[in-house]
């Protein structure tokens, strides 16, 4: 089971760096499943996730204290206002809309009750 979390750690690692580089994909959400998988298979490797001098503290904040930096909360809501708003823009069917307006809307709702970091 150790191969697997080693696996699922490095996989979503990966995708951080990834989220480095690509400003639409998120660094902090890999990193924080990294380094649950990391817990489970690799000590050290968590602890070099969480002594990263720019994400570990964010990754420590929602480990400790389920909390969400401000600016990040904002970001993320008007990403997804910016997302909904496209896809009706773009003439998406107004179902698929509502659904993906709904789902950003209770998304928006759990962060901004999350504490700020």
């Amino acid at each position: 089971m150790r191969h697997l979390w080693l696996a699922v750690g490095w996989t979503f690692a990966a995708l951080g760096v990834v989220g480095i580089a690509l400003p639409i994909m998120p660094t902090v959400p890999f990193l924080l499943v990294a380094a649950w998988a990391f817990a489970r298979s690799s000590p050290a490797l968590q602890k070099r996730i969480l002594d990263h001098p720019s994400y570990g503290p964010h990754v420590r904040a929602w480990q400790e204290r389920g909390a969400v930096g401000p600016l990040a909360k904002a970001w993320a809501i008007i990403a997804m206002t910016g997302g909904v708003g496209l896809s009706a823009y773009v003439g998406m069917p107004p179902v698929v809309v509502g659904v993906q307006a709904a789902i950003c809307a209770a998304v928006g709702v759990f962060l901004l009750t999350r504490p700020s970091s």
